[in-house]
């Protein structure tokens, strides 16, 4: 991984180059998490990568060390009811969106995971498996994950009886067990339950 993709932006005359990507966009329960980083390109993090690929211990160390050396960086949240209101593509577009706008120092160009571009308020452009090519894309990956993991550990306190802190509202066996038991809470999107709710 290097910053070939930021230095290519900047040698188009761009002069701050955000990563962003999202966590979240797969569960049953709970919000969809983006966040947007800008690294200098000189920046070394050690075992910076893809989230998903590592243990959450590390990442836990590696967010606490990207935001000591990002010259900017942002994490936004989109709600269950809103997930279920606008649907998940536009709910993680929205989240997308708010933490490019909340950087401290404005971008203006963004390098995003995947390959459908959010509407955004600057250019850009997006990057299949970003988060594992680009530094400021997995150091927006991993901002977006530990966030919205802290969120679920949050609400397991709050909603102890569906073990959230478990599952982080993916839809594992046991968290439609606890669906089975206690029902459907708040905090649960809608729209993804209709195979247990037997309307898909």
């Amino acid at each position: 991984m290097d910053f070939s993709y930021e230095i290519s932006a900047v040698e188009k005359g761009f002069k701050a180059v955000c990563g962003v990507d999202e966590a979240g966009r797969g569960p049953l329960a709970g919000p969809v998490y983006a966040a947007a980083v800008i690294l200098p390109v000189d920046c070394e993090i050690e075992g910076l990568n893809d989230s998903k690929k590592l243990s959450e211990k590390k990442r836990e160390k590696l967010f606490d060390i990207i935001i000591e050396k990002a010259v900017a960086y942002s994490i936004a949240s989109v709600d269950a009811k809103t997930i279920d209101e606008i649907n998940i593509l536009q709910a993680t577009y929205a989240a997308m969106r708010k933490a490019v706008e909340g950087l401290q120092i404005s971008a203006d160009y963004a390098l995003v995971d995947g390959n459908r571009m959010p509407p955004l308020s600057i250019k850009g452009e997006t990057v299949v498996k970003g988060d594992s090519l680009s530094p400021s894309i997995a150091a927006a990956s991993i901002l977006a994950k530990v966030s919205r993991d802290r969120y679920m550990y949050e609400l397991d306190k709050l909603l102890p009886e569906y073990q959230f802190a478990k599952h982080k509202g993916y839809g594992t066996k046991l968290h439609y067990e606890m669906l089975a038991e206690y029902g459907i809470s708040d905090h649960h999107r809608m729209s993804f339950l209709g195979s247990f709710l037997g309307t898909k």
